[in-house]
């Protein structure tokens, strides 16, 4: 399951990280969210080692989702190099996810 990760640790955690990072930015009263819990789940799990997976709640770190343009959740930021690479702001199902990532990395 992805790590939830704030504006203290945002830094290290994404922006320095040697891997792509897919972040969602997500609220707990989300229904789609929940929803993709276990898409992202699976994804973590085939890509272990290869990707690194992190949630930040948009309404603790408000912040963190103005700074990376999130209008609504859930809403995902592929990073590479500490750098946006791609976006979706929508619920996506597992092989979508799974195309969007390979044509990105």
């Amino acid at each position: 399951m992805a790590e939830r990760i704030g504006k203290e640790n945002f830094q290290e955690k994404v922006q320095k990280s040697e891997l792509p990072v897919l972040v969602e930015f997500y609220s707990d009263t989300c229904i789609p969210c929940k929803q993709l819990s276990p898409v992202l789940g699976a994804v973590e799990e085939e890509r272990e080692g290869k990707l690194r997976v992190y949630k930040v709640n948009v309404n603790y770190d408000l912040e963190l989702a103005e700074q990376y343009g999130v209008l609504g959740v859930p809403a995902l930021r592929l990073l590479i190099g500490g750098q946006v690479r791609g976006e979706q702001n929508r619920f996506i199902k597992k092989e979508e996810l799974d195309n969007w990532l390979n044509q990105l990395l």
